[in-house]
């Protein structure tokens, strides 16, 4: 792997650990301190499960990862995919907000929806 590819995977691997100490991630993943350590030096790589493990966490796909890192090209994430991670992010008030306008548009749709039933 590239050198940026080790950067971002131990910057991913931070992220994914959040805050939970080196040694409580190290247990969660049923591997030792030292080897966390060495991930988020950019000493080592994790094996495939583990590499999963830390996608899902950091709320990656196992293939946007392996793209982040260099590894294998894959297809773009949606703009779907792009944009879930982006409010799972988010503060709650932000995401309220976006809930309020999205509950906003389900309203004026249904309303049009029922409008044009009534005058058919």
């Amino acid at each position: 792997m590239k050198p940026e590819g080790r950067k971002k995977l131990s910057e991913i691997a931070r992220a994914a650990r959040g805050s939970m100490s080196q040694r409580v991630f190290a247990k969660f993943l049923g591997v030792s301190f030292s080897t966390v350590q060495a991930w988020e030096r950019g000493d080592s790589i994790p094996d495939i499960q583990n590499l999963a493990k830390i996608a899902e966490r950091a709320e990656y796909s196992i293939e946007e990862l392996f793209s982040d890192l260099g590894m294998k090209p894959a297809s773009k994430p949606s703009d779907l995919a792009v944009i879930l991670r982006q409010i799972n992010k988010m503060p709650l008030t932000d995401v309220a907000q976006i809930v309020q306008a999205g509950a906003a548009r389900i309203s004026a749709a249904a309303e049009s929806i029922s409008n044009e039933a009534k005058a058919s």
